[in-house]
């Protein structure tokens, strides 16, 4: 039996859990809140640097979420969520290191910005915006004219970055500027995987709460 230690509203967290369902995965679902049960021993025995997600089959640990990504294909390949082509693998993994090297650290100003924990300058949210929109137009360039990244078929590629296109709308991003975008944003959330995953207003505004206080107490 598959383990699934994760918090809802991490998206690392994510997109293994979409990736979970959509391989139609059995799997035993820990949620964490990530208070502090991911300092006490029993987590640090199965995640030493105390993140999530980390999953646990049979006895055997996998900790980082693209680690977790390929353990599953390797472990249980059917359905795939690999391209099969050479342009295809090269294709998703270009996205998929895209989504984290360029696009996280693009819009962390914009996250902050959204969640109400604090205002950058206006010069660093329009410079988030410009880099972010850099990302976009890569997308739109891979994703070209078919439903997902590598044509007809569901791939990494989507699980990573589509994990992040519901966002894109709310962080200001302008997406009437990128309507095949926005089709296969609208693709992905008719999916039972990411409407599952995706956090609720309830959810978001616990979290945003529970920061706050954090921050306060911190002093920041």
């Amino acid at each position: 039996m598959l383990t699934f230690y994760h918090t809802p509203l991490s998206v690392n967290s994510r997109r293994v859990w979409v990736a979970l369902l959509e391989k139609n995965l059995p799997f035993e679902e820990m949620a964490m809140s990530m208070g502090g049960e991911q300092f006490q021993p029993e987590f640090l025995a199965l995640n030493p640097f105390h993140h999530i997600p980390v999953l646990v089959d049979d006895g055997f640990t996998v900790i980082e979420s693209f680690a977790i990504l390929d353990y599953l294909e390797a472990k249980y390949p059917t359905p795939s969520l690999l391209a099969t082509t050479p342009e295809g693998i090269a294709t998703m993994r270009m996205v998929e290191m895209v989504t984290v090297n360029e696009l996280v650290p693009a819009i962390n100003p914009l996250i902050k910005q959204m969640m109400g924990f604090g205002q950058d300058p206006e010069d660093a949210i329009a410079q988030a915006k410009q880099k972010a929109e850099v990302v976009l137009k890569f997308y739109a360039d891979k994703l070209g004219n078919g439903p997902f990244f590598c044509g007809e078929q569901l791939t990494l590629a989507d699980v990573v970055a589509g994990t992040f296109a519901p966002w894109f709308e709310q962080l200001g991003l302008p997406m009437a500027d990128y309507p095949t975008l926005q089709a296969w944003t609208s693709r992905l959330m008719d999916r039972p995987a990411w409407q599952r995953t995706q956090p609720s207003a309830k959810d978001l505004a616990a979290f945003r709460d529970r920061m706050k206080e954090r921050m306060a107490a911190q002093g920041q």
